[in-house]
């Protein structure tokens, strides 16, 4: 089989197309042809070392995925060979609180991810796609799905009426967009471009802010709030957009602390947080039970993923350069059949 790895050193440059053995299934596991592969900020920054520098190399890069089963174990007891299968992101997690052991079960690092044409995986690491969704759009809900919905439901218990800002317009902003809406909350967004947030508000998006031309825009999603402040902040700038994430939310509200797009380190006052009784909720992905309640929402409500582009199988590197670019609106994909 082909798959795609980093070798040699971290970098887009390092990525190189390889042939591997075709892999087995052990008892308890399903082999699966992978169809197509979705991209995170975070395989981004896996690629390039700057999440893991200690990660040993050669690695497979990405954890989002969508194919179908060929082959299964002799004690795999509920998925039959032509399933259509999802990886979820941590394969050891799969209720309640993570566990040290369960954070370092991830694909696409620590563990070989998914930018290949078999991957062999447990079965229980595995879950069904909701029948109304392509590969494509499949691929995109293992992360940046389960993450939005771990902050809104999960969490956040987000509820009818309330309200929802929402940082930019990636994967996890817009599925934050999709949800929050399909749960009857209202909606602000940011972006940097005009475009973008005449995109959103044709998803459902109630109010866009344009964080260029509007410095101090917490104050903005405050005022649009009614003045106490949003109800909940989907946060995924980081330490650069904190600051005015907590102007934004209201007191006793929600901060979900997603994101590091701008930044993960700086000087940072507590007080706010403190004297408005702000809880701040770190998210990491999501659970198997989490990942299974989207997936029915999912497909009671036939929510449909955005796709920005789709890349061949041979262009990876040229897909992660889009991505770190950032002119992408929605989910990146790479097709491999």
């Amino acid at each position: 089989m082909r798959a795609i790895q980093i070798e040699g050193g971290f970098g887009i440059d390092h990525l190189r197309v390889v042939e591997r053995p075709d892999p087995r299934p052990a008892a308890d596991q399903v082999l699966v042809r992978i169809a197509a592969v979705s991209l995170n900020y975070r395989d981004l920054l896996m690629v390039r070392g700057h999440y893991d520098p200690r990660q040993p190399l050669p690695l497979v890069p990405c954890s989002d995925a969508a194919g179908v089963v060929v082959e299964v174990g002799d004690q795999v007891r509920q998925l039959r060979v032509g399933d259509r299968v999802m990886p979820i992101f941590a394969q050891d997690w799969w209720d309640g609180d993570p566990v040290r052991a369960a954070l370092r079960s991830t694909l696409g690092g620590p563990r070989d991810g998914v930018l290949a044409e078999l991957v062999a995986l447990p079965e229980a690491g595995l879950v069904p796609i909701p029948a109304h969704l392509d590969d494509r759009e499949a691929a995109t809900l293992p992360c940046a799905a389960l993450t939005a919905w771990s902050a809104l439901v999960t969490h956040g218990a987000i509820a009818p009426g309330a309200s929802v800002l929402t940082l930019g317009t990636g994967g996890v902003s817009l599925f934050a967009l999709q949800l929050a809406k399909l749960l009857g909350a209202r909606v602000a967004i940011t972006s940097s471009s005009e475009a973008k947030l005449a995109r959103a508000q044709e998803l459902g998006a109630d109010h866009g802010i344009h964080y260029p031309s509007d410095p101090t825009w917490g104050r903005s999603a405050r005022r649009w709030a009614g003045g106490e402040g949003v109800d909940q902040v989907i946060e995924l700038g980081g330490a650069g957009t904190l600051p005015q994430s907590l102007e934004a939310v209201r007191p006793g509200g929600r901060l979900s602390l997603i994101g590091v797009l701008a930044g993960a380190g700086a000087k940072l006052s507590l007080l706010p947080i403190l004297m408005r009784n702000i809880t701040v909720q770190g998210i990491f992905v999501g659970h198997r039970m989490g990942f299974e309640a989207l997936n029915r929402a999912a497909a009671e409500h036939r929510l449909r993923p955005v796709i920005d582009r789709v890349f061949p199988f041979e262009e990876a590197g040229a897909a992660l350069e889009h991505l770190a670019g950032g002119a992408h609106f929605g989910k990146i994909v790479i097709e491999i059949a």
